[in-house]
C-alpha cells in the first residue's frame, strides 16, 4: 500500500487540460481524438438455459483443471467470439480512457514519464531500465544492484519491491523490437508537435515501439482479459450464463468505482488484480467439488503466485480469504481434508514467492503467514514449539508489520503519528465516501446484493442440516468473502478495489436456480433479469457516458522546467532530496540518486523521510541541514504549496510535524523561512512557480 494517488473514480489532476493543437508535420490519422467505445456483449438471445444443481456441482472426470466442471467451457466458435467480445470491450473502454485524459498518444517521452506519477514513476524507471541496457541481463544486473533509489545504500529492487511484472514486460517488449528489426517492421510512429503557447515543439511517437505505449498497451491487455474472466465467474457461480451477463453489466454500469487502471495503469492491483479473480473462480470450483484433483491445487497455487508477486498488499486480501474459508469450515460447509489441501496450496505459493523474492521478510513474517501457520496447528501436523519458533520471526518482523496495525489503530481509536497521518491524509486511505452506497444503490447493486446475502442467510439457518458442503459451501465462503471486503472498503476507500468487483460477482447470484428456484416457478428468469437490468442502465449508461466525456490533456511546465534543469545543470552523481512524488520522476527521468522514494512500507524507507521532510516541520534549519547532510545529499527540492496544503483538519505537513515534535510547536514552519531567504544553511538555484532547488552549503 504505497502512498500513490487518487481514489476511485477520481483522475490525478493536471496542470492543464487544454487540447493540443497538432503541426503540419503530423499524419493525417494522428489528429482525431481516440473514438469512444459501446461495450460489446453477446446478443441477449444467446441466454437463458440453466444447468442443473447436479451438473454444476458433480466432478469431472480426467485430469488437469476441469475449471468449469461437468458444464466446462467447449471452445466453439461462438464461445471464443463472446470471450473475445468482452475482452475487445474492456480493452477498448479504458484504453479510451486513458487517451482521453491524458491524449497520451501526443506527448512527447518526457511527458509521458512525467504523467506515471509518485509510485507509479519510481515502477516504470526499472522497465526503462531494462529497456535500455545494453542487454535483458545487464538490465537485471542494475536493479538488483540498484545505487541510485535509496543513496548511498546499495539494493535489490527486486526483493524490496514488486517489480516482476516490468522484468516481464521488459523482456518482452526486448523480444518484440528484436524481432520486429529482424524482419524489417516499423514498430512506431514519431512526428513534430507544436505545444503553442510559445512552447517549444516536441517530438512524439506512437505505436508499440514506444517503451511507454508498450508498457500501458500490455496493461490494458491484461485488464480486458480479467472481464472474460468476470464472465466466466459470473456464469459458474450462478449456473448460468445469464448471471455472467449481470457480472459484466454490473462492472461497468460502475466502473469508476471497480478500478483505477484507466487513470494508473503503473499501480500494482493493475497487474495483481486479474489474477486474483481468476484464484477465485479456482477456489470456487474446488469448493465445489468433492474430490480434488492435483491440477486444481496446483493452478490455484500459481495463481497465488501471480496474485502476489506484483503486489505486496496481496497477503492481506489472502488473510481475509484464509479467515473466511476457516469460518467456513468452523460452520461444517467443508471438511478438514479440503482445507488442509487448501492451506497446503496457500503455504506453497507463499514459499514460492519468499524464493522469487529473494527471502523478502515480509512475506513470512505478515499476518497471513502467521494464520496459515495458526490454522495449520489447529489440525495438529506440527509441534507447538515449531509455533512458538514461528512466532518470534513474527515478533523480529513487526517493524515491517506495525505500520499496519498502528493504520488500523488510528482508524477506530483515533491513534496518530507521522506514519499514520502520512496514509490517513491520503483520500485514498480515508474512510468509504458516503456517496459510494448512494453510487451502489443508483445503479441498484446495493439492493440486488442484499437481496442475494438475505438469501444466503436465510438458506444458512433454516436449512442448516440438509445443506451440503459441495452444493453451498462456495456460496457461504463468498458470503464471508464479501463481509471481509465490505469491512476493507469501508476502512479504506482505496481498497474498494476488491468491494465493487464482488459485488458485481455476487449480483449473479441473481440468476441461481440454488437460491431463486422458487420464484423462477412463477416468473420466468430471463424476465427478472432483464427488467432488473433495464433499470441498472438508466444510471449505468449515464455513468458511462460520464466517463466517455472526460477530455483533457496531460501537461506540467513547472515539473519539465525542473528536470531539464536538472538534466542540464548537475552532474550524474549529484543527490537529491524532497518530496516522494517529485522523487520518483528525479530518478526515471533525471536518473540521479535520490534518498527517499514513494514506497513508504519499509522502516528504514520511512525513517529517511522523516529525515527528508523535516523541511516542512518547525524544527532550526542547521539541525535539518545535519541531518541531510547525513544522507549525502546535495540538493532539495523544496515544494511551497507542502507548507500550506491542507487536505483536512491537522493534515497539513506542519500540523503533521506537531504531533511528532510537540517540542518545536506554534514556531514559523521552515518551509516558509526557506521560500523568504534559504541563507546561511541553503542557497537557492533555481526557482519556478511550483519548484525552489536549494543547494545545501558544506561549509
Amino acid at each position: 500500500m504505497s502512498l500513490g494517488e487518487g481514489g476511485f473514480g477520481e483522475r490525478i489532476p493536471h496542470c492543464t487540460q487544454q487540447r493540443r493543437k497538432q503541426s503540419s508535420l503530423a499524419p493525417a490519422h494522428s489528429t482525431p481524438p481516440a473514438p469512444s467505445c459501446s461495450v460489446l456483449l453477446p446478443a441477449a438471445g444467446e441466454y437463458g438455459g440453466h444447468p442443473s444443481p447436479t451438473s454444476l456441482h458433480s466432478p469431472t472426470a480426467g485430469s488437469g483443471v476441469p475449471w468449469l466442471g461437468a458444464d466446462r467451457v467447449e471452445w466453439t466458435g461462438a464461445r471464443l467470439l463472446r470471450y473475445l467480445s468482452l475482452f475487445c470491450s474492456c480493452r477498448c473502454h479504458i484504453t479510451t480512457l486513458f487517451e482521453n485524459d491524458r491524449h497520451f498518444s501526443h506527448l512527447s517521452t518526457l511527458e509521458r514519464e512525467m504523467a506515471f506519477r509518485t509510485e507509479m514513476g519510481l515502477y516504470y524507471s526499472y522497465f526503462k531500465t531494462i529497456v535500455e541496457a545494453p542487454s535483458f541481463w545487464n538490465g537485471m544486473w542494475m536493479i538488483m544492484n540498484d545505487k541510485l533509489t535509496e543513496y548511498p545504500l546499495v539494493i535489490n529492487t527486486l526483493k524490496r519491491f514488486n517489480l516482476y511484472p516490468e522484468v516481464v514486460l521488459a523482456s518482452w517488449y526486448r523480444i518484440y523490437t528484436g524481432v520486429m528489426d529482424f524482419i524489417g517492421l516499423q514498430t512506431k510512429t514519431c512526428w513534430t508537435v507544436n505545444r503553442g503557447e510559445g512552447l517549444s515543439p516536441v517530438e512524439s511517437c506512437e505505436g508499440l515501439g514506444d517503451p511507454a505505449s508498450f508498457y500501458v498497451a500490455v496493461i490494458f491487455l491484461l485488464n480486458g482479459v480479467m472481464m472474460s474472466l468476470f464472465f466466466i465467474y459470473g456464469t459458474y457461480l450462478s449456473g448460468s450464463r445469464l448471471g455472467g451477463l449481470v457480472t459484466v453489466l454490473c462492472y461497468f454500469f460502475n466502473h469508476g468505482e471497480c478500478t483505477r487502471v484507466m487513470w494508473t495503469p503503473p499501480l500494482r492491483e493493475s497487474f495483481s488484480y486479474p489474477f486474483l479473480v481468476l484464484q477465485m473462480l479456482l477456489l470456487t470450483y474446488i469448493l465445489r467439488t468433492p474430490n480434488i484433483n492435483r491440477g486444481s491445487l496446483i493452478a490455484l497455487c500459481v495463481s497465488n503466485v501471480f496474485f502476489m508477486l506484483p503486489w505486496q498488499f496481496a497477503q492481506f486480501v489472502l488473510l481475509t480469504q484464509i479467515a473466511s474459508l476457516f469460518a467456513v469450515y468452523v460452520v461444517g460447509y467443508i471438511d478438514s481434508l479440503k482445507l488442509q489441501k487448501i492451506l497446503c496450496a496457500h503455504m506453497a505459493s507463499l514459499a514460492l514467492c519468499f524464493i522469487l523474492m529473494f527471502g523478502n521478510s515480509m512475506l513470512l513474517t505478515s499476518y497471513y503467514a502467521a494464520s496459515l501457520a495458526v490454522i495449520w496447528v489447529s489440525f495438529g501436523r506440527i509441534y507447538f514449539r515449531c509455533l512458538g519458533m514461528y512466532f518470534c520471526t513474527i515478533i523480529y518482523g513487526l517493524s515491517e508489520c506495525i505500520l499496519y496495525f498502528n493504520l488500523l489503530k488510528s482508524k477506530f481509536i483515533g491513534y496518530k503519528d507521522f506514519d499514520t497521518l502520512m496514509y490517513t491524509c491520503a483520500a485514498e486511505f480515508d474512510f468509504m465516501e458516503k456517496e459510494t452506497p448512494i453510487r451502489y444503490t443508483k445503479t441498484l447493486l446495493l439492493p440486488v446484493v442484499l437481496v442475494v446475502f438475505g438469501v444466503i442467510t436465510m438458506k444458512v439457518s433454516d436449512s442448516f442440516s440438509e445443506l451440503t458442503s459441495s452444493s453451498f459451501g462456495g456460496l457461504v465462503y463468498h458470503a464471508l468473502q464479501l463481509l471481509a471486503y465490505t469491512v476493507l472498503g469501508i476502512l479504506i476507500m482505496r481498497l474498494k478495489l476488491f468491494l465493487t468487483p464482488h459485488l458485481c460477482v455476487m449480483a449473479s447470484l441473481l440468476c441461481s436456480k440454488q437460491l431463486f428456484g422458487w420464484l423462477f416457478g412463477k416468473i420466468q428468469p430471463k424476465t427478472l433479469v432483464f427488467a432488473i437490468l433495464a433499470i441498472m442502465a438508466i444510471e449505468g449508461s449515464a455513468n458511462l457516458q460520464n466517463q466517455w466525456n472526460i477530455m483533457g490533456e496531460f501537461s506540467n511546465l513547472p515539473q519539465e522546467e525542473l528536470l531539464e534543469w536538472i538534466k542540464s545543470s548537475t552532474r550524474q552523481d549529484t543527490v537529491f532530496a524532497g518530496a516522494m512524488p517529485t522523487m520518483a520522476s528525479v530518478k526515471l527521468s533525471a536518473l540521479r540518486p535520490i534518498v527517499n522514494h514513494p514506497h513508504y512500507e519499509d522502516a528504514g524507507l520511512r525513517a529517511r523521510t522523516k529525515i527528508v521532510y523535516s523541511m516542512y516541520s518547525r524544527k532550526p534549519a542547521k539541525e535539518v541541514k545535519k541531518e541531510l547532510l547525513k544522507l549525502g545529499v546535495n540538493y532539495y527540492i523544496l515544494e511551497e504549496s507542502w507548507c500550506i496544503r491542507r487536505t483536512k483538519p491537522g493534515c497539513s505537513m506542519p500540523e503533521i510535524w506537531d504531533v511528532e515534535d510537540p517540542a518545536n510547536a506554534g514556531k514559523i514552519p521552515l518551509c516558509n523561512l526557506m521560500s523568504k531567504d534559504p541563507r546561511p544553511y541553503f542557497n537557492t538555484v533555481f526557482q519556478n512557480s511550483v519548484y525552489r532547488i536549494l543547494k545545501v552549503t558544506r561549509e
